[in-house]
């Protein structure tokens, strides 16, 4: 019968199949983490080729995610479509107020209704995860107004879940580190500009081609704050590698560079809300 968490386990994977069922067709919001790639493959294993993945072609974007998306979308032989999004040109997003999230899943979700709209597609669906309810997400209540089901959710499904059957389907991005919109590395209240988000991912390509895993580099003007998991912030801080780090982002135009001794956490942004 195996563990009360393994039987538990798959009652969640269960529940996200029977949800799945209720739909004779369904787009996907996709960017290629292990989310959303959990919830293309399990939809493509429920609704076959009447599953269709959408992705936002964004600077939001980290570097290298539309051709990981592409790629994963690609090894699961679902239908993929890809769109420009347009949150740089939306004032209210610009501004980066607190709900900032709001306005850019307003907008995306606009956009892929309309594509999927294009292809006889009725019904959309994001992979939201339960540990995304613990956080401040005003994308949800954008997701909730333009009818976008979140199926991770209602499964019950965590974070950890998905890992350990992303795994199980041999899915190669099931560890793979959360890739976050560039945006969320800005303060609340600085407005969001295309030349500061293309530092920041410079910023953080550089971290990783160092060997760094998930990490982000959040952005304070001429400050950089360097997050990284707590098991990599003694060997990052080690001479040689300490120099790199800040000969790198030296160049990138930062003048102070400092590192998170509390490590990575995510949606640590938020906390200046909640002060």
């Amino acid at each position: 019968m195996g563990t009360i968490e393994e039987q538990e386990l798959i009652c969640k994977q269960e529940r996200l199949v029977v949800y799945l069922k209720r739909f004779d067709a369904l787009g996907v919001a996709f960017s290629g983490g292990v989310d959303s790639t959990f919830l293309l493959a399990m939809a493509q294993r429920v609704l076959g080729q009447r599953v269709v993945a959408f992705t936002g072609i964004s600077k939001l974007q980290p570097s290298g995610e539309l051709a990981h998306a592409i790629e994963m979308a690609r090894m699961l032989g679902v239908r993929h479509i890809s769109f420009e999004t347009r949150e740089l040109a939306d004032p209210r997003f610009i501004a980066n107020p607190p709900e900032r999230c709001y306005h850019c899943k307003s907008g995306l979700f606009t956009l892929m209704r309309e594509q999927a709209e294009c292809v006889g597609i009725a019904f959309l669906a994001h992979g939201a995860n339960v540990d995304d309810l613990s956080d401040f997400r005003p994308g949800f209540k954008a997701a909730e107004e333009m009818g976008v089901s979140a199926p991770l959710i209602q499964a019950g499904l965590r974070k950890s879940d998905i890992r350990q059957l992303a795994r199980r389907m041999g899915l190669p991005n099931w560890q793979r580190p959360a890739m976050a919109c560039l945006a969320s590395r800005i303060p609340y209240g600085m407005p969001i500009k295309e030349n500061i988000l293309a530092r920041i991912d410079r910023a953080e390509a550089a971290l990783r081609q160092l060997g760094v895993g998930q990490c982000r580099v959040r952005h304070h003007g001429s400050l950089a704050r360097i997050e990284v998991d707590a098991a990599q912030i003694l060997w990052l801080a080690e001479p040689h590698l300490r120099a790199q780090v800040v000969a790198a982002l030296h160049t990138l135009g930062y003048a102070h560079i400092c590192l998170d001794l509390e490590g990575y956490s995510s949606g640590k942004m938020n906390r200046d809300l909640k002060a």
